[in-house]
Protein backbone atom coordinates (compact mmCIF):
# COMPACT_ATOMS: atom_id res chain seq x y z
CA UNK A 1 0.00 0.00 0.00
CA UNK A 2 1.85 3.40 -0.94
CA UNK A 3 2.35 5.82 1.60
CA UNK A 4 1.90 8.77 -0.16
CA UNK A 5 -2.15 8.54 0.02
CA UNK A 6 -1.70 8.43 3.82
CA UNK A 7 0.51 11.71 3.63
CA UNK A 8 -1.38 13.62 1.54
CA UNK A 9 -4.50 13.32 3.45
CA UNK A 10 -2.85 14.18 6.91
CA UNK A 11 -1.53 17.16 4.75
CA UNK A 12 -4.95 18.19 3.83
CA UNK A 13 -6.63 17.52 7.04
CA UNK A 14 -4.13 19.81 9.67
CA UNK A 15 -4.57 22.33 6.44
CA UNK A 16 -7.53 22.56 7.12
CA UNK A 17 -7.57 22.56 10.99
CA UNK A 18 -4.94 25.33 10.71
CA UNK A 19 -7.68 27.40 9.02
CA UNK A 20 -10.77 26.41 11.05
CA UNK A 21 -8.59 27.66 13.86
CA UNK A 22 -8.20 31.64 12.66
CA UNK A 23 -11.14 31.23 12.03
CA UNK A 24 -12.26 31.55 15.99
CA UNK A 25 -10.04 34.37 16.55
CA UNK A 26 -12.46 37.16 17.60
CA UNK A 27 -11.93 40.70 16.20
CA UNK A 28 -11.02 43.32 18.73
CA UNK A 29 -14.16 45.91 19.79
CA UNK A 30 -12.72 49.03 18.52
CA UNK A 31 -9.57 50.51 16.34
CA UNK A 32 -6.99 50.72 19.59
CA UNK A 33 -4.33 48.84 20.98
CA UNK A 34 -6.28 48.70 24.27
CA UNK A 35 -8.85 47.00 22.29
CA UNK A 36 -6.54 44.52 21.27
CA UNK A 37 -5.59 43.99 24.78
CA UNK A 38 -8.88 42.61 25.53
CA UNK A 39 -8.59 39.60 22.80
CA UNK A 40 -4.55 39.15 23.47
CA UNK A 41 -5.24 35.82 25.55
CA UNK A 42 -7.17 34.10 22.64
CA UNK A 43 -4.21 35.38 19.70
CA UNK A 44 -1.71 33.84 22.46
CA UNK A 45 -3.99 30.52 22.77
CA UNK A 46 -4.10 30.38 19.10
CA UNK A 47 -0.70 30.61 19.13
CA UNK A 48 -0.10 27.91 21.23
CA UNK A 49 -2.50 25.64 19.29
CA UNK A 50 -0.99 26.91 16.06
CA UNK A 51 2.75 25.29 17.11
CA UNK A 52 0.78 22.50 18.43
CA UNK A 53 -0.56 21.49 15.08
CA UNK A 54 2.75 22.55 13.05
CA UNK A 55 4.57 20.93 15.85
CA UNK A 56 2.54 17.52 15.09
CA UNK A 57 2.64 17.99 11.10
CA UNK A 58 6.56 18.92 11.22
CA UNK A 59 7.36 15.52 12.90
CA UNK A 60 4.17 13.17 10.72
CA UNK A 61 6.17 14.52 7.25
CA UNK A 62 9.65 13.65 9.53
CA UNK A 63 8.22 10.13 10.38
CA UNK A 64 6.65 9.41 7.04
CA UNK A 65 9.96 9.90 4.97
CA UNK A 66 11.84 6.57 7.02
CA UNK A 67 8.79 4.97 6.23
CA UNK A 68 8.73 2.44 3.54
CA UNK A 69 5.43 0.41 4.30
CA UNK A 70 1.84 1.02 5.77
CA UNK A 71 -1.07 -0.85 6.09
CA UNK A 72 -4.27 -1.15 7.25
CA UNK A 73 -3.55 -0.63 10.72
CA UNK A 74 -1.42 2.37 9.96
CA UNK A 75 -4.80 3.65 8.09
CA UNK A 76 -6.86 3.74 11.71
CA UNK A 77 -3.74 4.23 13.44
CA UNK A 78 -3.59 7.45 11.05
CA UNK A 79 -7.26 7.71 11.32
CA UNK A 80 -6.82 8.08 15.27
CA UNK A 81 -4.23 11.14 15.13
CA UNK A 82 -6.39 13.17 12.43
CA UNK A 83 -9.20 12.93 14.68
CA UNK A 84 -7.37 14.45 17.62
CA UNK A 85 -6.16 16.78 15.10
CA UNK A 86 -9.48 18.16 14.33
CA UNK A 87 -10.80 18.53 17.73
CA UNK A 88 -8.18 21.57 18.31
CA UNK A 89 -10.39 23.96 17.27
CA UNK A 90 -13.11 22.96 19.55
CA UNK A 91 -10.92 22.47 22.52
CA UNK A 92 -9.07 25.79 21.47
CA UNK A 93 -12.40 28.13 21.28
CA UNK A 94 -13.63 26.98 24.46
CA UNK A 95 -10.66 27.40 26.41
CA UNK A 96 -10.61 31.07 24.58
CA UNK A 97 -14.13 31.91 25.82
CA UNK A 98 -13.09 30.57 29.74
CA UNK A 99 -9.06 30.41 29.56
CA UNK A 100 -9.34 29.93 33.77
CA UNK A 101 -11.44 27.84 33.93
CA UNK A 102 -11.26 24.35 34.77
CA UNK A 103 -13.40 21.98 32.03
CA UNK A 104 -12.17 24.01 29.26
CA UNK A 105 -8.39 23.80 30.40
CA UNK A 106 -8.51 20.04 31.13
CA UNK A 107 -9.89 19.17 27.59
CA UNK A 108 -7.18 21.11 25.82
CA UNK A 109 -5.14 18.92 27.66
CA UNK A 110 -7.13 15.79 27.25
CA UNK A 111 -6.92 16.88 23.16
CA UNK A 112 -2.98 17.12 23.67
CA UNK A 113 -2.65 13.79 25.51
CA UNK A 114 -4.85 12.49 23.02
CA UNK A 115 -2.57 13.65 19.92
CA UNK A 116 0.58 12.24 21.87
CA UNK A 117 -1.23 9.03 22.66
CA UNK A 118 -2.31 8.37 19.40
CA UNK A 119 1.18 9.63 17.27
CA UNK A 120 2.53 6.81 19.68
CA UNK A 121 -0.01 4.49 18.50
CA UNK A 122 0.87 5.40 15.10
CA UNK A 123 4.56 4.66 15.62
CA UNK A 124 3.85 1.12 17.01
CA UNK A 125 1.68 0.35 13.97
CA UNK A 126 4.67 1.34 11.62
CA UNK A 127 7.23 -0.07 13.63
CA UNK A 128 4.79 -3.59 13.41
CA UNK A 129 4.53 -3.21 9.57
CA UNK A 130 8.47 -2.39 8.69
CA UNK A 131 9.91 -4.17 11.31
CA UNK A 132 11.66 -3.76 14.32
CA UNK A 133 15.25 -3.51 12.38
CA UNK A 134 13.60 -1.06 10.03
CA UNK A 135 14.40 3.13 11.18
CA UNK A 136 10.80 3.60 12.62
CA UNK A 137 11.58 0.31 14.64
CA UNK A 138 14.90 1.60 15.81
CA UNK A 139 13.56 5.20 16.55
CA UNK A 140 10.36 4.29 18.48
CA UNK A 141 12.50 1.52 20.58
CA UNK A 142 12.63 3.03 23.81
CA UNK A 143 11.53 6.48 22.27
CA UNK A 144 12.08 8.82 25.63
CA UNK A 145 11.38 11.76 24.16
CA UNK A 146 7.55 10.43 23.92
CA UNK A 147 7.27 8.99 27.42
CA UNK A 148 8.12 12.00 28.72
CA UNK A 149 5.93 13.84 26.88
CA UNK A 150 3.05 11.59 27.90
CA UNK A 151 3.95 12.00 31.56
CA UNK A 152 3.88 15.90 30.93
CA UNK A 153 0.41 15.32 29.81
CA UNK A 154 -0.45 13.81 32.90
CA UNK A 155 1.47 16.52 34.87
CA UNK A 156 -0.12 19.34 33.09
CA UNK A 157 -3.58 17.51 33.89
CA UNK A 158 -2.70 17.14 37.00
CA UNK A 159 -1.44 20.81 37.94
CA UNK A 160 -4.38 21.92 36.34
CA UNK A 161 -6.72 20.45 38.30
CA UNK A 162 -5.04 20.64 41.66
CA UNK A 163 -3.22 24.36 41.71
CA UNK A 164 -4.34 26.28 38.83
CA UNK A 165 -6.34 25.59 35.47
CA UNK A 166 -3.96 27.67 33.30
CA UNK A 167 -0.94 25.12 34.04
CA UNK A 168 -2.49 22.71 31.63
CA UNK A 169 -2.06 25.57 28.80
CA UNK A 170 1.55 26.84 30.01
CA UNK A 171 2.89 23.35 30.88
CA UNK A 172 2.03 21.70 27.56
CA UNK A 173 3.11 25.41 25.64
CA UNK A 174 6.24 24.69 27.18
CA UNK A 175 6.48 21.14 25.99
CA UNK A 176 6.06 22.17 22.69
CA UNK A 177 9.85 23.46 22.71
CA UNK A 178 10.72 19.35 23.05
CA UNK A 179 9.18 19.10 20.01
CA UNK A 180 10.19 22.13 17.49
CA UNK A 181 13.20 20.60 16.16
CA UNK A 182 12.07 16.96 14.89
CA UNK A 183 13.89 13.85 15.42
CA UNK A 184 17.06 14.24 15.17
CA UNK A 185 17.71 10.26 14.39
CA UNK A 186 15.18 10.81 11.41
CA UNK A 187 17.89 13.15 10.28
CA UNK A 188 20.33 10.94 10.50
CA UNK A 189 18.83 8.21 9.03
CA UNK A 190 18.10 10.52 6.00
CA UNK A 191 21.39 12.06 5.47
CA UNK A 192 23.52 9.01 6.27
CA UNK A 193 20.72 6.03 4.04
CA UNK A 194 20.63 4.81 7.46
CA UNK A 195 23.87 4.36 9.05
CA UNK A 196 23.38 5.89 12.93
Amino acid sequence: MPKTRIEAFTDAVIAIVLTLLVLDLREPHGDTWRAFEGTGHQFFIYLISFASLAVYWNNHHHLFNIVKKVDGRVLWANNLFILMMSLFPFATDWVMDYPVSLAPQLLYGLVILGADISYLLLGFALVKVNGTQSPVGHLFHRYRKMYRTLILNVLALLLGWLIHPVAVLVVNGLMLLMWVIPEKRIETWLHYGGKD
